[in-house]
């Protein structure tokens, strides 16, 4: 576990997060990352958007549905 230090950045509030822990999460400034609520009530940071990952599901589907027709298409 990682100890992380709120500071003040301005008139926020911000979060120190240790280079060791963005090389670990494969991240760096400027990338977003997203605090998922968990079942128990606490926070996952994560750089994987759920939803986005939702909405890539289901365009793959429907890419493997229509796979004969996109092909078709595409010439």
């Amino acid at each position: 576990m990682t100890a992380l230090k709120l500071t003040t950045i301005g008139t926020s509030t911000g979060l120190v997060i240790p280079k060791d822990l963005l090389a670990r999460l494969n991240v760096a400034k400027g990338d977003t990352l997203y605090a998922v609520e968990t079942a128990d009530g606490g926070l996952h940071l994560t750089p994987y958007d759920p939803a986005f990952a939702a909405k890539m599901e289901k365009a793959e589907a429907i890419m493997r549905r229509y796979r004969n027709t996109l092909h078709t298409l595409a010439k």
